[in-house]
């Protein structure tokens, strides 16, 4: 046991488990406070996505305008990710820096896995929408999750200076 490592009730307590601490090293692996935060953190903003996207594709899109409706919803979701990503900034205790990088990746990873099931669900093929968000005004929505995706690095730093 000692020649691969173990995991104290300490390192669980932070979330972090030490391998290979009889060697003189210890690898730190990812928080699950992380993984939590990052994957609650995409579940609140995708289901206001998807229900943003829905209204979008049964009215908004006919009323307004496709593009139209994106640059009304952009604010909105990134409001949403500001407020969301604070919120379970602090209610996980995300650290700044790489941690909080690290919970918008998983978000973000999340999403675009989402976004190709669905799309793929739909009758859609994902090699076309990836193509599509390239050109507006699908690249002003991929702008928009990438900033969704740095959105709790960016709270952090806003945090730290405050």
């Amino acid at each position: 046991m000692s020649e691969i490592g173990h995991i104290t009730r300490r390192s669980i307590r932070a979330g972090v488990s030490e391998i290979g601490k009889g060697h003189g090293h210890a690898l730190k692996t990812p928080s699950m406070s992380i993984v939590k935060a990052g994957t609650a953190y995409w579940a609140l903003i995708f289901a206001l996505g998807f229900v943003l996207g829905t209204v979008r594709t049964l009215w908004g899109a006919a009323a307004l305008g496709e593009g139209n409706f994106i640059l009304i919803e952009i604010p909105v979701m990134l409001t949403a990710s500001w407020l969301a990503a604070r919120w379970l900034v602090a209610r996980y205790a995300v650290p700044r820096g790489r941690a909080a990088l690290a919970m918008g990746g998983i978000a973000f990873a999340l999403l675009m896995l989402a976004e190709i099931m669905l799309t793929a669900m739909l009758g859609g093929d994902p090699r076309e929408w990836l193509a599509s968000l390239a050109t507006p005004p699908e690249l002003y929505g991929f702008l928009g999750q990438v900033a969704f995706g740095l959105m709790p690095w960016l709270v952090t730093l806003r945090e730290s200076r405050a």
